[in-house]
């Protein structure tokens, strides 16, 4: 469904907003439908213990259809005609995605990567999709400068042209898992779906400041370790507080509960004609990409959840270590040449 409507501000200003829904029902997913756990009689339910719901098979990948999902935006525009030497365009968009299986788990997205889910319990991964971006924004704009200077200092700053764009979003999703049960050999066989880790209650979730013991140089902390409990002890692997079916069962932190950091980029364009003579023009452009030198950083390296007040089964954990590929930049986006770190280039162009 969509709705929406368009108004006029005097002559050179347009506002329009845009209400998008969709809803796709019976989407298609896979999960492995015959795994079973080795660790004890109702351990890490719904698996069965000690061998498959059908011995005569192995791991068997079953395809259904009833995975879903809902999408709700909000898109405006504002967009100023050119006047007084000014145009401007800014795009907001406000939405949240929702579903139980993002690409049917077949295929990664930037976010969430492969989690199917556990078999009869697609309900339990219900959260944002792992493409879900709650907020964006974009905007463009070119300014003529109306400076009318007399004499060699006006030949120098008059005809200047600035130009630029702008490029804002909220963080990705991400999931937050426990260990996998690896002791004395025994854990889930043939199986699958995301084990979630817990949430410790009353701590924060976000720590951006070095914790010892866990931040390694050169990274910069973004979760707080102490705020997830694996069900599993990573030292051990086997399940906190001793192999019982009380302890020994997924966690309660939700799909796709976590945000990682936010992207800004913006880029700025200089462009000034001189003419030569009748039939010789000179164009000098200046191009800055990431005009703030402002880093951007991909989602926070997880492993898995450690043990609250255990540095040494949460080293390395929620920390930021890499930065993302801009929108744009100077040699071309995926040729290895662009990084965050603001860039500089300056060209001539002759025509005749």
């Amino acid at each position: 469904m969509s709705l929406g409507l368009e108004h006029q501000a005097g002559n050179t200003i347009n506002l329009r907003a845009q209400y998008v829904g969709t809803r796709a029902v019976n989407l298609p997913y896979t999960s492995q439908v015959n795994g079973y756990q080795t660790v004890c009689q109702g351990c890490f339910a719904p698996f069965p213990y000690g061998e498959p719901a059908d011995p005569r098979f192995g791991p068997v990948t079953q395809l259904s259809s009833g995975s879903n999902s809902h999408y709700n935006g909000l898109q405006t525009t504002a967009e100023k005609r050119l006047a007084h030497g000014l145009q401007l365009q800014v795009n907001y968009t406000l939405s949240h995605c929702i579903d139980t299986v993002s690409n049917g788990g077949f295929l990664p997205f930037a976010a969430g990567g492969i989690l199917s889910p556990v078999p009869g319990d697609l309900e339990r991964d219900r959260g944002p999709c792992d493409y879900d971006v709650r907020h964006n924004l974009t905007a463009s704009y070119v300014y003529q400068l109306p400076l009318k200077l007399r004499g060699a200092l006006g030949r120098a700053v008059n005809g200047w042209q600035v130009s630029g764009t702008m490029f804002w979003r909220s963080g990705l999703p991400f999931s937050v898992l426990s260990t996998p049960y690896s002791a004395n050999g025994n854990g889930i066989v043939n199986g699958s779906g995301p084990q979630f880790a817990s949430l410790v209650p009353g701590v924060p979730l976000y720590a951006h400041n070095p914790i010892p013991g866990v931040t390694q140089p050169g990274a910069l902390q973004w979760l707080n370790p102490n705020a997830f409990v694996s069900t599993v002890d990573p030292s051990s692997g086997a399940c906190i507080g001793g192999d019982t079916p009380a302890n020994c069962q997924f966690g309660n932190l939700g799909r796709n509960a976590l945000r990682g950091p936010d992207f800004f980029w913006s880029d700025l364009y200089v462009t000034r004609w001189f003419r030569l003579s009748d039939r010789v023009k000179m164009r000098l452009d200046g191009q800055v990409f990431n005009v703030l030198n402002h880093p951007n950083f991909g989602l926070p390296v997880l492993g898995y959840a450690g043990v609250p007040g255990n540095p040494s089964t949460q080293t390395g954990f929620g920390a930021l270590t890499y930065t993302t590929s801009p929108p744009t930049g100077l040699l071309g986006v995926g040729l290895g040449g662009d990084s965050s770190p603001r860039m500089i280039a300056f060209q001539g162009r002759l025509e005749f």
